[in-house]
């Protein structure tokens, strides 16, 4: 688990907003992170869909519409520690400014390749973090930890 979230620092996935999300998690919210990143992914999928929609839209292009879902991708992003993800939806929102109907094509490629990648790898540790979590229920049943 410490080696793939070492992994997504060094790449540049994540940042230090993911460790104070961490932070918040305890005995009482023991899913917490895993519970705020789940409707992250929920709510960043729809923003994915309609900016995707919007950029197809071949008769009217809305460059507000686009600016404002982007501002709501990104600050969710920043909000769970995505760094790249928000790092491309700044990027994006650049084209959008200049309207640069083709920069955005490219850049909605991009994000959409990252934020599947961020979701892979989240999936993927909090995976290991269950089964550790798992493991230590087997290796000690009936315990009560108190702190």
């Amino acid at each position: 688990m410490n080696r793939l979230l070492s992994l997504l620092f060094h790449q540049g996935v994540l940042d230090e907003q993911f460790l104070q999300l961490q932070q918040l998690q305890d005995q009482t919210s023991p899913n917490f992170v895993s519970e705020v990143v789940t409707i992250y992914f929920h709510e960043s999928e729809k923003q994915l869909r309609n900016l995707r929609s919007l950029l197809l839209d071949r008769e009217m292009w809305d460059y507000v519409k686009l600016g404002i879902h982007l501002n709501q991708l990104m600050g969710s992003s920043s909000s769970i520690g995505a760094k790249r993800v928000r790092n491309i939806c700044a990027a994006f929102r650049t084209a959008v400014e200049q309207n640069n109907r083709s920069a955005c094509m490219r850049a909605l490629e991009v994000l959409e390749h990252e934020y599947c990648y961020l979701k892979n790898k989240l999936h993927e540790l909090f995976q290991i973090e269950q089964q550790r979590v798992l493991g230590d229920a087997v290796r000690y049943p009936g315990v009560v930890h108190q702190q």
